[in-house]
């Protein structure tokens, strides 16, 4: 028997909301072309619900007067600007622009209207060790590390 059903991985994410879950389903599965799995329960009360994005998943539910509770997400995508242009449209604000990083990942980072906080990275380079000793080294890649770790984000409530 498995450890980890099957279609599942390891470590599965939950986002939390006071009663906008149903609402965060449709964004998920419109900038991420992600699946809904299934919902219990219907709006403003999703008891349970999942979606797949990509090859994971991600759970969600409803629960009347919940702190908020930003969910922190890093996801791998074929294409990080399109998924962030469809964010934005969508109501999410950009933390960071596309900005390629020293060990090969270009990475932006966008607030989605519910307060979670969405990584986006895509694979542009597959350097040498050598060539991250270098890149490390290098004031572009410096000063991308630099304006990465100054974006601010605090969590909207």
């Amino acid at each position: 028997m498995n450890v980890v059903p099957e279609g599942y991985h390891t470590v599965t994410p939950w986002l939390i909301t006071a009663g906008h879950t149903a609402e965060l389903i449709d964004f998920i599965t419109e900038v991420f072309d992600a699946t809904e799995l299934g919902r219990v329960g219907e709006a403003p009360r999703i008891g349970h619900a999942e979606v797949r994005i990509g090859d994971s998943v991600v759970m969600l539910f409803d629960v009347p007067d919940w702190p908020p509770t930003p969910a922190f997400l890093r996801l791998y995508l074929a294409d990080d600007a399109t998924t962030l242009k469809r964010a934005v449209a969508l109501g999410g604000r950009i933390v960071t622009e596309p900005t390629e990083l020293f060990w090969g990942d270009r990475v932006s980072r966008f607030a989605d209207p519910f307060g979670n906080l969405w990584w986006l990275h895509q694979r542009v380079a597959e350097p040498t060790e050598a060539e991250l000793g270098a890149r490390m080294r290098d004031p572009v890649f410096i000063e991308a590390m630099k304006y990465v770790q100054s974006a601010d984000f605090t969590p909207r409530t």
